[in-house]
């Protein structure tokens, strides 16, 4: 089978188009032919060699849609020629990928390969966010860091889902402005142009907001806590500047604020059973129409550097795919 491989650590030119042999699966255990899959920062980060660095060669890719096209004996939740996401035990840059059946979840008549294809890091992770981690209550208020991003845009939807009452967004430039507002954002803010805390106490009476989403870390997070509420929960979920941000306790005991961490990714290796609850709850939004994924850009497989080159570039807006029925 075709897959995309990066053969050395570095830029984007390292993924390199290989042939390899379709996975076996395992008892308990599903093969998925790859309709398409998503790009998402966490393969640039692979690419680059950041974290742990297996031996390469190494395919990227967190998540699939496609058909089942073999099941193991132990598998017994689906059937050949079902339409499923999943999380893959290798990466999804492939035309094959194995999943552990109990990272694999149907895909309902009423959605198509795109937005499945689209969804799973980015609803899957915003409904974790808001629903389980931050705890949101009807009404409250909520910031939204890379606003115009695939996991952003998703967010701002999730939220205005789940009840949130005012949903304030950030982004890097203007060109991405309506991008957020067309999600469902209430405000956008230019944080490179305007002192975002700032805005975030003017807009919410001096309060502050209920809670943030925080993916970039850095002075992102320090600033952050300008703007978080008595009782707010700021959720710091990754680290898009390449900076680690500094969160100090005295921010934290006598407002009785919260800092929380989370990652998809862990939770697939460590609590995978408490996913199907979330693939429950986001299919029946996309089913319903509550929910939208934003799908900006789309590339053949074999184009997946220049996939890489727009998502590193921030220029990208929504999701973007690789096709691996479109060559």
């Amino acid at each position: 089978m075709k897959a995309v491989a990066i053969t050395e650590y570095g830029k984007p030119n390292v993924l390199r188009m290989i042939e390899i042999d379709i996975p076996k699966i395992r008892r308990d255990q599903v093969l998925i032919k790859v309709e398409k899959t998503s790009v998402n920062y966490a393969d640039v980060k692979t690419r680059q060699g950041q974290g742990v660095r297996a031996k390469l060669p190494v395919i990227p890719g967190l998540d699939a849609a496609g058909v089942i096209v073999e099941k193991g004996a132990e598998a017994t939740k689906f059937q050949v020629g079902d339409r499923v996401i999943a999380f893959p035990s290798e990466g999804s840059y492939a035309e094959y990928v194995s999943a552990d059946e109990n990272l694999t979840f149907a895909i309902p008549d009423e959605v198509d390969f795109d937005t499945a294809a689209a969804c799973p890091t980015v609803s899957f992770l915003s409904y974790k966010l808001l629903a389980e981690i931050a705890r949101l209550e009807q009404g409250e208020s909520v910031l939204i860091h890379s606003a115009s991003g695939g996991v952003g845009t998703t967010a701002i939807q999730m939220a205005k889902i789940l009840g949130a009452g005012k949903v304030i967004g950030t982004v890097g430039s203007e060109a991405k402005v309506q991008v957020a507002l067309e999600a469902g954002a209430d405000h956008v803010i230019v944080y490179e142009k305007e002192d975002f805390a700032g805005e975030v106490n003017a807009l919410t009476g001096g309060k502050g907001t209920n809670i943030i989403l925080d993916s970039l870390a850095g002075s992102i997070t320090q600033q952050s806590f300008r703007c978080l509420a008595d009782y707010g929960r700021l959720i710091q979920f990754g680290n898009s500047s390449g900076e680690a941000g500094i969160i100090k306790t005295n921010d934290l005991h006598k407002s009785c604020r919260s800092a929380l961490g989370y990652s998809l990714g862990s939770t697939r290796k460590k609590r995978p059973e408490t996913l199907g609850k979330t693939a429950e709850q986001v299919m029946r939004y996309l089913k319903e129409g509550a929910l939208n994924i934003k799908v900006g850009h789309r590339f053949p497989l074999d184009q997946a550097a220049a996939a890489h080159e727009l998502i590193e570039s921030r220029l990208s807006t929504g999701k973007i795919l690789l096709d691996l029925q479109q060559q």
